[in-house]
Order: structure tokens, then C-alpha cells, then sequence
């Protein structure tokens, strides 16, 4: 048997011209549409898809840092001299000797404060039994 040379022809198939595509792409990079037309609306589309579900899927890190205020009751209130003072409630402190009563309200108002602050002074607040009930320390901010 002989081969033969059989030729099929395909019927013209409508094509897309490539040009246009690359157009519309390019118009999307640059954002060249005008608003109200078709292209700008799928691009804010698009945009808003993105800003919407990419935070389920995509994990930015961008949680606030977490905080833990003393558990301790303190209030804040400002003084004549341009300081702050803070009334720290007696239990939060449980040490004796002046230096280590100083770290302790030291480790309460450094938080609050939110930046280096020195203690000018302080002193103990008493009920008619003698208990120590609160702390009032008078702290300006160090610069």
C-alpha cells in the first residue's frame, strides 16, 4: 500500500486579537479607564476583593501588642509642679525597705506612665489601725 498525503483544513476559528488583550491589561496597570465604564468597575472590584479576604487568608501581623495593665487599682492625676501623681493601692506593694518599696511602684507606673519616669517622692497612706492603704508618689517624666 501506497501512503498518501491526506491534508485536512480547520475551519477558520473565531480568534482573539492579541493586541486588544494586552491593551486591556495594560490599561488595568496603569489604570487608564474612565469611571462608570466597565474596566474601572471590575478594578475596584478587584481591589476591594483583595482588601476584604486576603486577611482570612493571609496573615500580616498586624495585631496590636498586647498590654497588661497592673491588676491593681491606680489613678492618675496631675500635679502643681507639671509631674504626675499616682494613688497605687497598698497591696501592690509588699516590700519593706525603702529601695525595694521604690522598684515596686516603679514596676506599677512604668506601664501607665509609657516611658522613663523618675520618683520624686512618695508616701504611705494609712487607715486609723495603721494598715497601709494606699501609696501617693509624685513622678516627673525623665528626659
Amino acid at each position: 500500500m501506497k501512503p498518501t498525503n491526506i491534508t485536512r483544513t480547520i475551519p477558520d476559528a473565531p480568534t482573539v486579537p492579541m493586541n486588544a488583550v494586552w491593551r486591556t491589561i495594560r490599561g488595568y496597570v496603569l489604570w487608564s479607564y474612565e469611571r462608570g465604564t466597565i474596566h474601572y468597575d471590575i478594578m475596584v472590584t478587584l481591589i476591594l476583593l483583595f482588601v476584604f479576604l486576603t486577611p482570612y487568608r493571609i496573615n500580616y501581623k498586624d495585631k496590636p501588642i498586647e498590654r497588661n495593665p497592673h491588676p491593681i487599682g491606680v489613678s492618675v492625676l496631675p500635679d502643681a509642679q507639671g509631674g504626675f501623681l499616682y494613688q497605687i493601692e497598698g497591696r501592690a506593694v509588699t516590700a519593706k525597705e525603702d529601695d525595694e518599696i521604690r522598684e515596686q511602684l516603679m514596676g506599677v507606673i512604668e506601664p501607665i506612665a509609657g516611658g522613663a519616669v523618675t520618683i520624686t517622692k512618695y508616701e504611705t497612706v494609712r487607715d486609723h489601725t495603721g494598715r497601709i492603704l494606699a501609696y501617693k508618689v509624685w513622678v516627673q517624666r525623665s528626659m
